[in-house]
């Protein structure tokens, strides 16, 4: 026993002593006479009700079991989630064979143990034998298991016992071993072989593709149980079949990759599905669609290109870009000095935007911020002052633009070495760490001299992308001429990926393209020169030029947000609880708290709802939780203002119900129930094996009981005491003959 509110030793000795004093004194000199028994009967009571009033004030405490300590309890848990629905357990669906398993253990574990029946979903609910049906909307093990081991948290329990198929959908890791509770038993219900099944596997959207605005849908398909007999493979838009084709597997089990070029409707959000056809005998027929969305293009993302002279390079890259519907150019170009030894400029840029442009660089932070992508071609380190090199680093990694970096002056001694834009760039600029010594396919034989080769990481990536294909894409990039030079850069930096590499005079293969992320944004680096070769030299149809350009100035600015942006889930069910988050922000790109902010939201069929919106203390993020409750295309608009002023606008679309998460793989997941009863001391078995459990329940000597402090001054006992030692001192001294 402890005290909450302790006294000092030297003050509990003046108490004590005060109390046996006033004790004392209360029968010294009585009103009757008394004998020495009756005196010291009388003060003993008053003394022993003053300490323990004093006792109980300093409020002792003593470590107890808890009041519901009592016996062994044994939960049962059973996953009730609507994969359960499937028959392959023995002829029978696992919801059925969990059920009979259950009153089997019910019957031999009732003897020893206080069972408790459960049943898993979204969270944990009390249930009962005869009505376990799976109609859950998913099965959250992980949950559940944290559930059950806070409610019996100080209970005497021997075990948990677990039947499911396995089939996490919470998406959090299994059972922490580390965390104290009971051992978990899991019982794996259904066919470990799985069943026969066809699936869409995933489905996802490509970067776009610049001719006539197309992009790639990949998509993935399984067929199990089927060998290698030929399946259709559907694709619609908005419902809409578009294309079919016939597909087989190299075998059975064996996944199937298929390539889609779609043109997705450039005003409004597209749901592009993907479908199989159901075989013989298939029971599951959720998992055989699967969908995603392709958001409308948007706004134009602007690039502003700084040109150190005027020339070839300079005409036909700015020529391609100014030719991409999707990217609008600005663009200024030295032309030399004036009498007062001051810099020139030829500035082409949109209205409003020339004036902030006349000195060669944006003047002022949010001049700079309103691009997405900045280009700086053949530039000298001294074209920039200290300030604009640190606002252009800054540019890209807390503004989340793209920079891109070229022309030999730019990576000479006297260029940007040294520079606070160094370190935002891929590659080390000169080659003092030496240059990347292997060629792109790995032979011994370098690239012949300045000839672009893609490497194994180029050859997929969308800047790099020249045909409909990996092989494609190599073919071309080695079929165009090759460079004027190629400065002699360094090899990558930590996390960068360097997509095409070439070699100069003497041997040495470096990096000619690169890129990485750095802060929010992006760079990329071509240490090319003359790459109008590219245009001059191939016939007047061919395009590879203008999309390398394209390619990089649509992918660097792919990650640029606008001042007010929208973050919605990528993927989500109905039913699921999503966040949205709205961050603000001013020219400058800094958090507005203050700001005041609209929002609604469109469901499907057209309904529109306002959002309430609640602010993150510490920054311009506004964000609201929302439950859809059904299938379909949802858009967030929003606009921001900060008193009058406004801020910006933005919408985002989302897709609820793109894939049925309860079905996807849904054979018995072994490897998931193994781990959640390894980690904590228990047992898996397969739903045959059953049996077993009550044995093993009954050799786990429960844990030890969890004390807990419980406070004993506001016991109803306690007060008890009190009220006894008062009435038995006030009734003796009624039958003594005192008042």
């Amino acid at each position: 026993m402890h005290f909450a509110s302790p006294l000092p030793l030297w003050l509990a000795v003046v108490v004590a002593v005060a109390i046996a004093g006033v004790a004392f004194l209360s029968y010294r000199r009585p009103l009757i006479a008394l004998s020495p028994a009756q005196r010291i009967t009388l003060t003993a009571l008053r003394a022993l009700a003053l300490a323990a009033i004093v006792v109980f004030l300093c409020r002792p405490i003593v470590q107890a079991p808890p009041a519901a300590a009592t016996g062994i309890t044994v939960p049962i848990l059973v996953d009730a989630s609507r994969s359960m629905r499937v028959a392959d357990a023995n002829g029978q669906t696992r919801i059925a064979r969990a059920s009979a398993l259950v009153g089997e253990l019910v019957s031999a574990l009732s003897t020893k143990f206080s069972v408790e029946l459960y049943t898993i979903g979204d969270g944990l609910s009390a249930a009962k034998p005869d009505r376990l049906n799976a109609d859950l909307r998913q099965s959250d093990l992980s949950g559940a298991l944290d559930q059950v081991r806070e409610r019996y948290r100080g209970r005497r329990v021997s075990g948990i016992v677990v039947l499911s198929d396995g089939g996490d959908t919470s998406g959090q890791p299994a059972a922490d071993s580390n965390r104290p509770g009971p051992p978990v038993f899991t019982v794996g219900i259904g066919s470990p072989e799985g069943i026969a099944d066809r699936e869409i596997l995933g489905m996802t959207a490509g970067d776009p593709r610049l001719d006539q605005s197309s992009i790639d849908l990949h998509v993935s398909a399984i067929s199990s149980g089927y060998g290698r007999s030929p399946f259709p493979l559907r694709l619609l838009a908005n419902g809409r079949l578009i294309e079919s084709r016939t597909v087989a597997p190299a075998g059975d089990g064996s996944p199937i990759d298929e390539v889609f070029t779609v043109a997705p409707d450039p005003l409004n959000a597209t749901v592009y599905t993907a479908e199989v056809a159901g075989g013989a005998g298939e029971t599951i027929a959720e998992n055989n669609s699967r969908s995603v969305l392709v958001s409308p293009a948007g706004r134009k993302r602007r690039v502003l290109a700084l040109e150190g002279a005027p020339g070839h390079e300079h005409s036909f890259i700015t020529r391609a870009i100014t030719n991409d519907s999707g990217l609008e150019l600005d663009s200024v170009v030295r032309k030399g000095r004036n009498e007062n030894g001051e810099g020139t400029f030829l500035v082409q840029a949109g209205p409003g935007r020339v004036t902030s442009l006349v000195s060669g660089f944006p003047s002022n932070r949010e001049a700079l911020y309103a691009y997405d992508v900045l280009v700086i071609a053949n530039v000298e380190g001294d074209f920039f002052t200290r300030t604009q090199l640190g606002e252009a680093s800054d540019f890209v990694s807390a503004r989340g633009g793209g920079l891109l970096v070229l022309g030999g002056r730019s990576f000479a001694q006297g260029g940007l070495i040294g520079t606070p834009l160094e370190e935002a760039l891929p590659v080390e600029l000169n080659d003092r760490r030496s240059g990347l010594m292997r060629t792109a396919n790995g032979a011994e034989a370098p690239p012949a001299n300045n000839t672009v080769t893609v490497t194994p990481e180029g050859v997929s990536h969308p800047v790099m992308r020249l045909g409909s294909t990996p092989a494609e894409t190599r073919q071309l990039w080695s079929a165009l001429p090759a460079l004027a030079s190629s400065a002699a850069l360094g090899g990558p930096r930590p996390g960068a990926t360097v997509l095409a590499v070439t070699s100069v005079p003497g041997g040495g293969v470096y990096p000619v393209v690169a890129v990485q992320r750095y802060g929010r944004g992006r760079s990329m680096v071509f240490a090319g020169e003359a790459s109008w070769r590219w245009k001059m030299m191939q016939p007047s149809s061919d395009r590879q030029f203008d999309l390398f350009w394209r390619h990089a100035g649509r992918g660097l600015s792919a990650s640029a947000p606008d001042p007010v942006s929208i973050e919605v889930p990528e993927s989500s069910e109905p039913g699921d609880a999503i966040d949205i988050a709205i961050d603000v922000r001013d020219g400058a790109f800094q958090p507005v708290p203050e700001a005041t902010v609209d929002a609604t939201l469109t469901m499907p069929g057209g309904a529109t709802q306002s959002l309430t919106l609640r602010h993150e203390a510490g920054g311009g993020r506004f964000v609201t939780a929302l439950r859809p409750d059904h299938a379909g295309t949802y858009r967030v608009q929003a606009r921001a203002r900060r008193g009058a002023a406004g801020l910006g606008e933005t919408d985002r679309w989302f897709y609820v119900g793109g894939g049925d998460r309860e079905f996807a793989d849904p054979r018995l997941n072994e490897g998931f129930l193994r781990r959640v009863a390894r980690s904590t001391g228990g047992q898996y078995v397969r739903a045959a094996e059953a049996s077993r459990i009550p044995r093993w329940l009954e050799s786990v000597v429960p844990q030890t009981v969890e004390l807990e402090p419980r406070d004993l001054w506001n016991q109803p006992w306690a007060i008890a005491v009190i009220i006894a030692l008062l009435s038995a001192e006030w009734i003796l001294r009624r039958r003594w003959g005192l008042r």
